[in-house]
C-alpha cells in the first residue's frame, strides 16, 4: 500500500490541473483497493452544496452535475464529523440520500474520508462496494493518507482558478492565495514571472583538464557579476539612500571574500571544473544560513544562491533576452531576488509576489523601502501559470488574487484609492510631533541593521534608532571584524542620526545562527548557545565590540547599549563588569569615552518574572515582542503549520508586557517596545495604555502609528486596555480595537494592523 500511495501521489503532483488530478485519484484508488467505485466530492461553500467532481464506477456524465445539499446525506455526514464513515450497508443508514443520476442503487459497502486543509473540510473521498462489507483498517488508513495529499492539490487549484465545474458561474468570485505580508499596500497589475538565470543544482561534477583555464573563466564570470551589480546600484543612486543601497555593497563584499572566491579556486585546482566547484562552494555557504532560526539571517541563503546562479550564467555564456515589463508590473517568482526586483525599470514596479521568503527577506525590506506592496511565502503559488495574467496583491493580509472577478477588481480598486488618500493624510502628519490628544509625548524610533532601513521612509520622522542590529558586518566577512572596522560602521549610524539617540544591540549570534567562521551545531538552537551567552563565554568578542561602540560615540554621545536574550540577572552582572572594563581600558588609553546608558531586552519568560531585579541594575528596558510571543505561546513563528497560533495580541502576551512595565516603572526605568507589535497601529494604542514610554519599528510603520496615537488620548488607551484584558482570545482583542478605530475614523489603519 505504501508503494502504491507514493506512486499515486507522484502522479497527482505531476498532473497539469485539478481535473486530471482527480481522474488519477479515482482511477488509481479503485484499482488499488479493488473496489467497485471511487468518487470525489468537493464542497461548494458559496452555494453550500457538495459537488461530485470525479468518479470511476458511477455514471461519468454525473460529474459536475450531481450536487448534494450541504451536510445532507452520507457525504454531508463525513463533512459534518470531519472523520471517516465506514458502513457495511449504506442504504440502510438514516442519513443515506439517494441520487438516481449516479446509478448507485446496487452499492452497499461505503467508506468516506474527509479532505481537510487548515481545519476546513474541502470535500470527501469515497469508495463503494456492491457487496455488504466494512472496509478494513488498512484501507481506511490508505484513503485517509491520500485525502491529506489531495487537500493540498485542491487548495492549489482553487487559488490558481483551476477549480472548474461544468458551469462557469459556479466559480466563486473571490478566490485568493494566502501568503505572508511582506510590504503593506494594494496593487493591481500584470504578473511578470521571473526565474533563476541558471540552475546550480543541475550542474554535474566534471574533471578539470586545465585548472588554470577554469580559474580564469571563473574569475572573469565573477568580474562580470560585479559589473552587473555596480550598474544596478548606480541606477538606484538617486531613488534609494546610501543605507538602502548597502544591500548591493554586501553582495559585492561576498564576491570579494576569500571564502567564496578562494574556496572555489581551491576546488578547481583539486580537480573539479569551474561550474562544479562553484556549485559546491555556494551550497556550502548557503547551508550555513539555511540552518539559522533567525529569519533575517536565514534569508541570506537565497542571496548566496542568487549570486551563484548569476556567476554560473556568465560561465555558461547564456545571457537571457530582455524581459518585457508592462506599465504596472507585479513581479512573481518562486524565489524573487532583490536583484530581479532592482532590474525592473523605474516607475513600472507596482508589486512583488514570492512563493518563498518571509517578511524579513531582502525583497520584503527593499519593497518596504520603495513603498511597493509585497506578498511572501505563498507555498501553493502556481508560478508557471500566472505569467501575463491580471493579478491583485494585498500586502496587508498577504493575499494574491489571480484573474479575479470584476467585482473583486472594483473592490480592490476602491481600496487602492483609499490607500492613496490615506497616504496623503499620513504625509500631512510628517512634521507634527507624536503626542496623544491629552498631550503625552510618545517618541517613535526605527529598527534597522541587517539591510538598513534608514531610507527616505521614516528616518527623518523617527526620534532615532531604537534597535540597531550588529550582525551584518560579522556575517559578510571571513573572520571576526576588528575593532577599527566596527568603529567605522557604528560611527556611520551614530553620525547619520546625531543628535538623536541610537540603541545598539550587542552581537546576537549563536547555535541557531552561527557565523561561517564560528560554526555551532546544536540539537535545539532555540534554547541553545546564543546572544549574551556567547558574548559572555567569549569576552574577547564582546569586549572588542563594546570598545568599538564606545569609541564610535566619542564626540557624538548619542549611543545606548542593549543586551540581547537576557534570561537571568547573573548575565547582566557579568556583562556590566565587562562594559566597565572596556570603558576603563579606553580611558587608560586616553580615549575621551563616556559611559552610555545600558539596557536589556526582555524576550524570554524568565526575564519577565525578574524584571524588577533586572531594572535595579540597568538604565532602560526594551521589550522584544517577537521572541517573547514565540516563547510564551511555544510557537515557532516561522513554522507554517502553527503560524496561525502565533499572535502578539494574545491576552497572555498583553499581561506579560504589563508586568514588564510595572516592574521597570517601580525603579523609574524607561520601557520601549521594539518588536513588530510596536509597528501595529492597533497594538500601539494598548502599549501606550500600559505606560510604555516609546516604540521602535520599521520605517514604513512610523506615520501610521503616529496618526493613530495623535488621534487618541492616553486615558482612552487605558480604557481600551482594560477592555482588552477582559478578552480571552486574540481575535476578541482585535475586534475590540477594530471597532474602536472605526469609531475614531481610523478604520483604514486596521488593514495595516491586521
Amino acid at each position: 500500500m505504501l508503494d502504491t500511495l507514493h506512486r499515486i501521489v507522484k502522479e497527482v503532483n505531476a498532473a497539469p490541473d485539478l481535473e486530471q488530478a482527480l481522474d488519477i485519484i479515482v482511477t488509481q484508488v479503485k484499482g488499488a483497493i479493488n473496489t467497485d467505485v471511487c468518487s470525489v466530492y468537493l464542497t461548494d461553500f458559496e452555494r453550500r452544496e457538495h459537488v461530485l467532481m470525479a468518479t470511476k464506477g458511477l455514471h461519468r456524465d454525473a460529474a459536475g452535475k450531481v450536487r448534494l445539499p450541504y451536510h445532507r446525506g452520507l457525504i454531508g455526514l463525513v463533512c459534518e464529523r470531519a472523520e471517516p464513515v465506514n458502513l457495511a450497508d449504506a442504504p440502510s443508514h438514516s442519513r443515506y440520500l439517494f441520487t438516481h443520476e449516479t446509478g448507485e442503487t446496487q452499492y452497499k459497502g461505503f467508506l468516506g474520508v474527509p479532505i481537510i486543509q487548515n481545519r476546513k473540510v474541502l470535500g470527501v473521498l469515497v469508495v463503494r462496494q456492491h457487496i455488504q462489507r466494512s472496509f478494513e483498517d488498512q484501507e481506511v488508513t490508505f484513503l485517509f493518507t491520500l485525502a491529506a495529499q489531495l487537500a493540498g492539490a485542491i487548495t492549489y487549484a482553487q487559488a490558481s482558478g483551476n477549480l472548474v465545474t461544468q458551469s462557469d458561474d459556479l466559480a466563486p468570485p473571490n478566490r485568493f492565495l494566502q501568503g505572508r505580508p511582506g510590504s503593506p499596500g494594494v496593487a493591481l497589475g500584470t504578473a511578470v514571472v521571473v526565474y533563476p538565470p541558471a540552475d546550480l543544482d543541475a550542474v554535474p561534477d566534471r574533471s578539470s583538464k586545465d585548472p588554470d583555464y577554469e580559474e580564469e573563466e571563473f574569475r572573469t564570470a565573477v568580474a562580470a557579476v560585479v559589473q552587473d551589480l555596480m550598474a544596478i546600484e548606480d541606477r538606484f543612486e538617486e531613488t534609494l539612500p546610501a543605507e538602502d543601497r548597502a544591500l548591493f555593497d554586501a553582495w559585492l563584499m561576498m564576491l570579494g571574500s576569500d571564502s567564496l572566491i578562494g574556496n572555489t579556486v581551491k576546488r578547481i585546482h583539486e580537480g573539479n571544473w569551474a561550474s562544479g566547484a562553484l556549485r559546491e562552494t555556494i551550497e556550502e555557504h548557503a547551508k550555513v544560513f539555511d540552518a539559522m532560526e533567525d529569519v533575517y539571517l536565514r534569508e541570506r541563503a537565497s542571496d548566496v544562491r542568487d549570486l551563484g546562479r548569476r556567476i554560473l550564467m556568465h560561465l555558461q555564456q547564456k545571457v537571457a533576452g530582455p524581459i518585457d515589463y508592462p506599465e504596472n508590473t507585479v513581479l512573481v517568482g518562486d524565489e524573487v531576488s532583490a536583484m530581479q526586483m532592482a532590474e525592473v525599470p523605474q516607475g513600472r514596479l507596482v508589486g512583488v509576489v514570492s512563493a518563498q521568503g518571509a517578511s524579513f527577506s531582502h525583497v520584503a525590506i527593499l519593497a518596504r523601502a520603495m513603498n511597493v506592496p509585497a506578498v511572501m511565502g505563498l507555498s501553493d503559488l502556481p508560478v508557471n501559470r500566472v505569467d501575463g495574467r491580471f493579478v491583485i496583491i494585498e500586502g496587508y493580509l498577504g493575499r494574491l488574487y489571480v484573474s479575479p472577478a470584476s467585482s473583486v477588481i472594483q473592490e480592490y480598486q476602491r481600496l487602492a484609492n483609499e490607500d492613496q488618500a490615506l497616504f496623503k493624510e499620513l504625509e500631512a502628519e510628517k512634521d507634527l510631533p507624536c503626542e496623544t490628544t491629552d498631550g503625552a509625548k510618545i517618541p517613535l524610533y526605527m529598527n534597522t541593521g541587517l539591510i538598513s532601513e534608514l531610507g527616505s521612509q521614516g528616518s527623518s520622522e523617527s526620534e532615532g534608532v531604537g534597535l540597531y542590529r550588529t550582525e551584518l558586518p560579522f556575517m559578510v566577512r571571513d573572520s571576526f571584524p576588528g575593532e577599527s572596522v566596527q568603529v567605522a560602521n557604528y560611527q556611520r549610524v551614530l553620525s547619520a542620526f546625531h543628535p538623536r539617540s541610537v540603541t545598539i544591540r550587542t552581537l546576537d549570534i549563536g547555535g541557531d545562527k552561527p557565523l561561517p567562521y564560528f560554526p555551532v551545531e546544536e540539537s535545539n538552537p532555540f534554547l541553545g548557545w546564543r546572544g549574551i551567552r556567547i558574548s559572555l563565554d567569549h569576552p574577547e568578542i564582546f569586549l572588542t565590540q563594546v570598545r568599538a561602540i564606545l569609541r564610535a560615540a566619542i564626540g557624538l554621545n548619542n549611543v545606548r547599549i542593549l543586551l540581547p536574550m537576557i534570561s537571568h540577572v547573573q548575565e547582566v552582572d557579568d556583562a556590566l563588569l565587562l562594559i566597565q572594563r572596556a570603558h576603563d581600558e579606553l580611558i587608560e588609553e586616553e580615549y575621551a569615552v563616556t559611559m552610555p546608558k545600558i539596557g536589556v531586552m526582555i524576550e524570554v519568560p524568565s526575564a519577565v518574572y525578574q524584571v524588577d531585579a533586572l531594572a535595579r541594575r540597568i538604565d532602560f528596558v526594551s521589550v522584544g515582542t517577537n521572541d517573547l510571543t514565540q516563547y510564551l505561546l511555544a510557537v515557532d513563528r516561522n513554522n507554517a503549520h502553527v503560524a496561525d497560533i502565533y499572535d502578539d495580541m494574545h491576552p497572555s502576551v498583553l499581561r506579560a508586557v504589563i508586568q514588564i512595565v510595572s516592574g521597570a516603572k517601580a525603579y523609574q526605568r524607561e520601557v520601549s517596545v521594539c518588536g513588530e507589535m510596536a509597528g501595529n497601529p492597533a497594538a500601539a494604542v494598548l502599549l501606550i495604555g500600559m505606560g510604555v514610554d516609546s516604540l521602535s519599528m520599521n520605517g514604513g510603520s512610523l506615520l501610521r502609528v503616529k496618526w493613530v496615537l495623535r488621534s487618541v488620548s492616553r486615558s482612552r488607551a487605558r480604557e481600551l486596555l482594560q477592555a482588552a484584558l477582559r478578552c480571552e482570545k486574540a481575535s476578541e482583542v482585535k475586534r475590540l480595537l477594530g471597532n474602536a478605530l472605526e469609531e475614531m475614523g481610523l478604520g483604514g489603519l486596521m488593514r495595516a494592523g491586521r
